[in-house]
Order: structure tokens, then sequence, then C-alpha cells
């Protein structure tokens, strides 16, 4: 089973990301970490139960507490167990120099936060796809 790690100190968001995996019937665990200092945690493997190395899929948001998500995203590719992880930063920014700082860094895909529901349950089937769930999806999907 895929396990990802879900970066996100907004409860409801939480809720409609686990709702949009389910909708695109994606099979995994998901363990939310609420602010920065725990998903470095995490990552490092200091936490109980932690295996970095098992982690398929991490989406991080970029306005966290304590450690903002562009500095969760260096540490996570200085980590050789992570280096091949995919990284979804999933924000309501979209400045264009977050944007240009989070790919240089090496984000797999850089995503904004949709206003509305039906394209919040659509995340999903990206999410699938990255996990390799699901059918390729096209580069506009």
């Amino acid at each position: 089973m895929s396990e990802i790690l879900l970066a996100e100190d907004n409860p409801a968001d939480v809720y409609l990301i686990r709702e949009a995996l389910r909708e695109h019937h994606v099979c995994c665990t998901v363990r939310v970490a609420s602010d920065g200092k725990d998903v470095l945690h995490i990552i490092s493997g200091g936490a109980l139960n932690a295996e970095p190395e098992r982690l398929d899929l991490i989406i991080l948001d970029l306005n966290l507490p304590r450690h903002d998500g562009i500095e969760i995203l260096q540490q996570i590719r200085q980590t050789a167990e992570l280096a091949h992880v995919p990284v979804v930063i999933l924000t309501s920014s979209d400045s264009p120099r977050d944007r240009q700082l989070a790919t240089q860094i090496g984000a797999t895909r850089y995503l904004r936060k949709p206003s509305n529901l039906e394209e919040f349950l659509d995340l999903g089937a990206v999410f699938k796809d990255l996990l390799g769930q699901g059918n390729t999806l096209s580069e506009g999907s």
C-alpha cells in the first residue's frame, strides 16, 4: 500500500485531500503533519514508526508553522532516502517567486489550491498518477 506524507495545517484542506484520494480510489495510508517541525522530524526518521524511505508521495503546503515548505523541500531533496519521492507543492500561493524556487529545488509539481470543490477533488487524479496507480495524465490535467 502506498504511503503519503501530507504536510498541511488546515484541517479543512486535509479533509478535502483525503476525499480527493477516496474519490479516485487511491489505495494509500496518509500520515498528516500539521507543522513544519513535525514534518522535519518525520523525514529525518525521528518520529515513532517513521520510515522516510517508505514514503511514496509528499504533499507539501508552503505556509506551515515553525518551518516553511521551501525549507522542508530543501531538506527532502538533501535526504538520500527521499531523493526519488515525488513532492507536490499544494499551496494558496500563486507567487511566481515561490513557484520558481520550488521548481529549482526539485518539486515534482506546483499546484495552487483550487477554489471550488470539484477542482479540489480532481487533485486525486494527479496524486494517483504520481503514485503510479492510474493511467498517465495529459499535461493539461
